[in-house]
Parts: C-alpha cells; structure tokens; sequence
C-alpha cells in the first residue's frame, strides 16, 4: 500500500557558508517564486519535511531567523495559487498582505494568498507548520478572501483551533496513511479552513465599523511614530473620532492604543538595531527617530519586550 512520501532539506549537508543560498534557491523551488532574506546575519541553518494530502501541502520549517518576501513580478510570472497557513510551534511569524500585519505565536495562525504580494517575517528563530491549500477549493465555495487575509486565527478556540489542531495532527500521523486517506484529510483540512474563514468573515461583518476605524487607526500612528507628541487624545481628534470610539476599536488588542504605539516604536527601534547598514548610528538616535525623548525609559521598555537592553541586543544582533 502506497504512503504520500516525504520531502526533506536539510543545510547540513552543504558548508556553512553555502547554506544561505542553498536554502534560498529551495525555498524559491518548494513555494513557487519566494524570495529570502537573512537580516545580514552571516550564520544560518535550517531543515524542511513536506508530505502531501491530496493537494494539500503540509510543511514543517525548522530555521534560523530569515525572511521571505513575493513579489508583484513574482505573482504576474507564476501560475500555480495557493492558499498559505503559517503555524508556529516555537517562535513567532508576522503576516503582511492586503495593508494590514498579523503576528502569530504558539496556537495561532494565518493565512495568505500566493496570488499576491506578501511578506513574512521570521524575527526570532522558527519552528513552523505551513500548510498550502489550492486556492481555488477556498474561491468555488464562494468566499470572499481579501478581507480574510493576514488576519490572526485560533488564540481564541472554536473552530479555527480545532483546525490547527487537525493540521498539526496531519502531519504527524500522514506518512503512515495510505495515499486515499491522505487525501480524505486534505479535503478536511480544506473544509476546516473554509470554517474558519466564515467564522471571521462573520465576525468581521459585525465590527465592519470597528475595524475600518481600527485600520485608519494603525495608518495614522504608522505614518508618526516619530512625533513624541502622538497620544490618545491627539489620535481622536485628527480622525474625528470620540476616546470612547478608538478604546472600543482597540478593544480586541491585548495592550490598546498606547501598547500598540509602543509596540510599532519598538518594532521598529529593533529593525534598525539588526540591521548592520545602520550600524553606525547611535542607539539614542535611532530611539529619537522613533518618538522616544527619554532614554532610561526606551532602554526599561525595550528590556521588558525583548529581555535584553538596547546595546546587548545590538552586540547579540551584531554576533
């Protein structure tokens, strides 16, 4: 009896200074036209198993920090669509498609369209479960995808945990299933995922307003991170709205307006401190250009999110 066979890379087996490309040139093979990106760093090693249910993909990626970026000449030049799901085990991914970033840790997900640009972002050290679905098993069930995009799913249960928990399963248990099981499971991950996807589609209909101000919301504080001045009240009357209206819009994130303000300052403070082209300017600059105007709190509040101060993570960034 036939068993779906598995895929496997492994950088191990070429020398640490070709591992980049070898992973890179793997990665543009596996995904169809994707693009990698190392944040300068000099080491790197990773691994990749897939194993197929039915049309179904499932990939585990076990991997240094990296990057991954598609595209609008990348999507014209490929014919193949897929729906992709990233799962992180261990570490953390952030989703960007369609104007909006979704981050997922340890029991979330998200999903993006290979027919558009997009990029992920693996800042830390990745161990994830990506799964491809073919697009157009989600587009004949007549769901509208754009608005589904880059969302976060699963951290609050229903339906889209016991998806993940399925997929997650799947992989474990598809080498030793016979190749018409295993694409009796790909077609239940497939329905799953559509499940998931009314579920938010349906939540997103209720909040249409909330989100839409949400969004107006996250644009206006990216477009001025830098101004020292940005708060709450100032937020509310550029967009004409009331305290109460942005407080409930922001009522789904974990830390509000003012812990989403300082989570896209540090964000973006950490960027600069990976990033070896921007090595020569000073740490205090780099928090000032970020709206920062007090340095004994950027150093506390960047320790207590990222557990290092600003200069050790430079050091570790730079090692």
């Amino acid at each position: 009896m036939a068993h779906p066979a598995v895929t496997t890379m492994n950088t191990d087996q070429v020398s640490p200074a070709e591992r980049p490309g070898f992973w890179a040139d793997w990665i543009h093979r596996l995904f169809h036209g994707l693009d990698s990106d190392f944040y300068g760093d000099e080491g790197f090693d990773g691994r990749m198993a897939s194993v197929r249910a039915g049309d179904v993909v499932l990939t585990r990626l076990e991997a240094s920090r990296h990057r991954v970026l598609r595209s609008s000449a990348q999507v014209r030049q490929s014919e193949v669509g897929y729906l992709k799901i990233v799962a992180p085990w261990v570490g953390c991914a952030g989703v960007e498609q369609k104007g909006r970033e979704a981050w997922v840790s340890a029991d979330q997900w998200s999903i993006y369209d290979t027919t558009d640009s997009y990029a992920v972002a693996n800042p830390v050290r990745a161990e994830h479960l990506i799964v491809m679905l073919p697009r157009d098993r989600l587009v004949e069930r007549g769901l509208a995808l754009d608005p589904l995009m880059a969302r976060r799913l699963g951290g609050s249960g229903g339906v889209a945990r016991i998806a993940l928990e399925t997929m997650r399963n799947a992989y474990r248990e598809l080498p030793g299933m016979s190749e018409t099981a295993a694409r009796g499971v790909g077609d239940a991950i497939t329905q799953l995922v559509h499940l998931a996807m009314l579920d938010l589609a349906g939540i997103g209909t209720a909040q249409t307003q909330r989100e839409a101000l949400r969004e107006r919301i996250k644009q206006h504080v990216g477009e001025r991170l830098g101004d020292p001045g940005l708060t709450v009240d100032g937020i509310a009357l550029a967009l004409n709205c009331s305290r109460r209206q942005l407080y409930n819009a922001f009522a789904e994130e974990p830390d509000g307006v003012a812990g989403y303000i300082l989570h896209r300052r540090l964000e973006g403070c950490r960027r600069c401190l990976d990033d070896r082209a921007q090595a020569h300017r000073s740490i205090t600059e780099i928090a000032f250009d970020f709206g920062f105007s007090n340095m004994a709190h950027f150093s506390r509040v960047f320790r207590a999110h990222l557990g290092l101060p600003p200069s050790d993570y430079r050091r570790a960034a730079a090692a």
